[in-house]
């Protein structure tokens, strides 16, 4: 076997490792959730018992979490069935014995894997527990708000560069959206009249747009309850056992020119001049070298065609021991933008943001983020 063979199949191996990681957070998502409420339940049981009497009505909210983690879990189950025949040119068979109510350690009482390794799970699974989160930010009622912070600055900068008096069909304008997470972005776009690809590398985020985009013809079919996770900053209990209703519009009504690609954005786009338009929201700050990200979209523009971009920099990699990660201020990263070749055309800072935040919640993040568009020159 040569060694890029062999290189190869370690590549695949990994990849199905990672695979099969990303179902197992999925089918443990219930078992691990629970542990958070069974320590409670400890801690008050182990209270003196007039403690114990004055926290019964909060007693009472635990066995109603409980509840909440049984109508996420069918909603968790539903993502991850039939998962490993979603990519059309893999085949990710994964054991059909594993499934969410067989413990695996989570359980603080009786842990029985080693401690990296639990912890490693409980990391994944409060992945799933933000893809619950970003559920409700683009595909419910109650994410509107967000969405019309985030989205409505770049579907309306589209309409202004592609006005329908002068471009009837726009079919033919392509558009890509990196970092597309559940979609909803680039599928408005497609519901626009455009010719749309998302791109997404979590399969976190995969497993579930392929849930919504495709197994939901029914609007407002599902509910989840987002914020039965988050233990404090509460007014009332009543506020961690909000529900949410998905999706708030039926996504599976496909359009003909709209697709989600799977895959690390600088490994899938690597044809020049091919995009008439490339959005990016909350999508610049992923990469551990943000320079990579403006020389690809830069070069996967065709002539004359633009960047709408929308978001912080928060850089993800910054605070990671082990990867490299360079951090440019906003200044900074402009000259770096118009030193790779680009016309800023607009420009507006402060632009507040949220993402995924619990409306109800005492603490709420708010991003003063930038938006800006860029063009690639003519030739």
């Amino acid at each position: 076997m040569s060694s890029i063979a062999a290189a190869d199949e370690i590549d695949e191996a990994k990849e199905r490792a990672h695979f099969q990681a990303v179902v197992n957070a999925f089918k443990y998502y219930k078992l691990c959730s629970l542990d958070r409420i069974h320590k409670s339940e400890k801690i008050i049981s182990m209270l003196q018992p007039n403690h114990q009497r004055r926290l019964e009505k909060y007693k009472s909210y635990l066995v109603k979490f409980k509840k909440c983690l049984d109508v996420n879990n069918s909603v968790v189950h539903l993502i991850i069935k039939d998962v490993d025949t979603m990519f059309e040119n893999v085949d990710h068979s994964f054991d059909a014995n594993i499934n969410g109510t067989e413990s695996f350690g989570c359980n603080y009482n009786n842990c029985e894997i080693p401690s990296q390794k639990q912890h490693k799970m409980q990391h994944d699974v409060e992945k799933v527990q933000s893809v619950l989160k970003n559920i409700v930010r683009d595909w419910s009622d109650a994410g509107a708000a967000e969405r019309e912070q985030c989205y409505k600055p770049i579907l309306e900068e589209l309409e202004s560069r592609y006005p329908t008096e002068e471009f009837s069909d726009r079919s033919y304008i392509k558009v890509l959206v990196p970092g597309a997470g559940l979609g909803r972005l680039a599928w408005e776009i497609a519901a626009r009249g455009y010719s749309c690809q998302g791109n997404e590398f979590s399969l976190f985020m995969l497993f579930a747009s392929n849930f919504i985009l495709n197994k939901c013809p029914e609007a407002n079919k599902h509910t989840v309850y987002p914020w039965v996770h988050q233990y404090v900053n509460h007014m009332t209990s009543e506020h961690q056992i909000q529900a949410a209703t998905f999706p708030d519009v039926p996504p599976a009504t496909k359009h003909s020119h709209f697709s989600i690609a799977a895959g690390d954005f600088l490994k899938v786009y690597t044809e020049l001049n091919e995009w008439h338009c490339v959005a990016t929201c909350f999508f610049i700050d992923c990469a551990p070298n943000v320079i990579e990200f403006v020389e690809r979209i830069y070069a996967i523009l065709r002539p004359g065609g633009y960047w709408i971009n929308l978001g912080p920099l928060l850089y993800h990699y910054s605070d990671m021991t082990n990867e490299i990660s360079i951090e440019p201020p906003y200044d900074i990263l402009l000259d770096i933008i118009m030193d790779v070749g680009f016309e800023v055309l607009k420009e507006q800072t402060g632009v507040k943001t949220k993402y995924a935040q619990n409306p109800n919640s005492m603490m709420q993040h708010e991003y003063k983020s930038v938006f800006f568009v860029c063009r690639k020159p003519s030739l």
